[in-house]
Order: C-alpha cells, then sequence, then structure tokens
C-alpha cells in the first residue's frame, strides 16, 4: 500500500509526542515514535558514492529508487492506514532530501514551544530525578551543570537538544520552507486544542476527525533510560493548558530566552490564516481526504 507520508518536528519538550498521539486516534494516520528512518536513508545517500563499484558505474537514479524504497518498506508494516507521520527533529535538515523522494512538497508539522518553558520543562525533569540519576549534559558539562543558568546554556548549544532543534527550524525557514511548515503551539494545543487540529487538518488537506480530548492513549512506546531522560515521553491523556513553569524553574535567567520565541512566532503568525471550520468526521464515519 502506497502511503502519504507526512512529518512531525520541532523542539523538545513541546508537544510533538502529545501531538502524534492525539492523531493516532484518527483510524487514517499511522504515528511513529522518534524515528531513526531518516539515518538509513542518510546512510544511503551519503556512502553510495564512496562504493568503489558505483564511483566506476555511477547510478544516481538507482541510488535514488533505493532511498525511497527504503522509506516505503519502512511503513509497509501492514496497517491500513494511508497516511504515516514519522516523528524526527532532523527532518527540518534535510527538507530538499525528503521532497526529492516524495517527489511533491513536504508538510512537516512543528512542535513549538515557550523557549522558556521548553528548558524549565527540561529543569523540572533533572530535578526529579537528580537524586539517584546523572543526565548525559551532566556528565559531559560539569562546570556549566552546577547551575539553572549553566544548565541552560549548555541544552541550547549547537550541538545539544534545545540549540540543533532550534537551530533547524530557523535554517529551513531561511532556506524558503515557511509553506511547508506549521507550527503547532504546546500552549494553543493544550488550551484550544479544537482550533489547533482545525488548523492542522486544513493544512494537511485532511477532512477533520471529532478526536477524544478526554482521553489519550499512548500509542508510542519508547524507553526513556536509554535516551538517557527518565519520563521523557510520557503523554497525558487529558487535553488541558497548564501554567507556565519557567518562572518557577528559570527565575530571572529566563529573560535571555524570551526573544527566542520571536523566531517562530513571526513565521507562525504569517503563514497561518485561520482556517474554515469543516464538519468534522467521528469514529463512526471515517475520514476521507480532502479533494
Amino acid at each position: 500500500m502506497k502511503k502519504t507520508v507526512h512529518f512531525v518536528s520541532g523542539l523538545p519538550r513541546a508537544g510533538g509526542n502529545l501531538l502524534s498521539n492525539i492523531l493516532a486516534q484518527n483510524p487514517r494516520f499511522d504515528v511513529t515514535p522518534t524515528s531513526g528512518i531518516i539515518d538509513i536513508v542518510l546512510m544511503v545517500r551519503n556512502r553510495w558514492n564512496r562504493v568503489i563499484e558505483f564511483q566506476a558505474a555511477p547510478d544516481e537514479p538507482a541510488k535514488l529508487r533505493v532511498m525511497r524504497s527504503v522509506l516505503d518498506g519502512y511503513f509497509d508494516n501492514g496497517k491500513d492506514k494511508p497516511v504515516v507521520f514519522d516523528r524526527s527533529p532532523a527532518w527540518l535538515s534535510v527538507l530538499e532530501m525528503a521532497e526529492t523522494i516524495l517527489e511533491r512538497k513536504a508538510k512537516v508539522l512543528v512542535a513549538v514551544r515557550d523557549m522558556r518553558d521548553v528548558l524549565a520543562s527540561y529543569e523540572r525533569l533533572w530535578r526529579r530525578n537528580a537524586g539517584t540519576w546523572e543526565m548525559t549534559q551532566e556528565q559531559q558539562n560539569y562546570y556549566k551543570w552546577q547551575t539553572v543558568e549553566g544548565r541552560c546554556e549548555v541544552l541550547v548549544s549547537p550541538n545539544q537538544p534545545v540549540g540543533i532543534c532550534y537551530n533547524r527550524i530557523q535554517d529551513a525557514l531561511n532556506r524558503g520552507f515557511k509553506d511547508r511548515m506549521h507550527f503547532v503551539d504546546f500552549d494553543e494545543l493544550t488550551s484550544k486544542p479544537e482550533a489547533t487540529l482545525a488548523g492542522i487538518y486544513d493544512f494537511l488537506e485532511e477532512t477533520p476527525f471529532e478526536h477524544d480530548l478526554r482521553n489519550v492513549q499512548q500509542v508510542t512506546k519508547e524507553d526513556d533510560m536509554i535516551l538517557g531522560i527518565p519520563g521523557l515521553h510520557q503523554v497525558r491523556p487529558v487535553i488541558e493548558p497548564s501554567e507556565p513553569q519557567w518562572p518557577r524553574y528559570l527565575g530571572a535567567v529566563a529573560d535571555k530566552y524570551a526573544p527566542m520565541n520571536t523566531m517562530w512566532r513571526a513565521a507562525k503568525n504569517s503563514a497561518q490564516p485561520a482556517p474554515e471550520p469543516r464538519r468534522p468526521a467521528t469514529a463512526h464515519e471515517p475520514a476521507l481526504a480532502a479533494v
């Protein structure tokens, strides 16, 4: 079954996992946990021309066919769901490759959140587990890790989870991919989920589906200990707004990171007009792709 592939990307601790599990309620949609298939496709792209036989007899069309078959084969999982969402923060850095494989413009749901709360979320996780557990960044940056300010500086570094994801969003915008990106603000997703989902379905050109926002079941499973942070991908079943965490966990340090929100908020406000409401399908009435 040839499937339509979309991507979920964006900032960490910004609701990408929550968004995926909400979308999974739609019987048309299949979602992945944080996926590594992008690395396999990149491996084919990057190593193909290093093989001496392919150097002697170049075959670029064959390379592209193999790259496509890797993606198609990965999603040929026996599920009768025509739309797939592959979740990885790295897709924004290789949208040129993604569109070459897909042979169309990509559609990326970009999870974003107030940067102060992204950092506060990491700080909260660290404090909750610090009694018996050492975060990878703590081990690698011992001296900076002694203060809230230092911990934030580490996390926004270009080679760390917050910094690299932020830079990927900014660079994708700079490369002219704004029309492929639909920003999903965590605070809007949790405080105005119906309107937020309406915008998502409009962007995807899918008929809206009536989601159960009081009973979100977590269908994506990941071993957070392998990823180095206990509790990193837990999803709460009830969608409800939450108070900002940064005043409690970051204090005055948060002021330094407030300007970072300007980048994605400006792009979001200029790229996403309010969607026209459409009648949603229900669980008893399967949603059909919009024409």
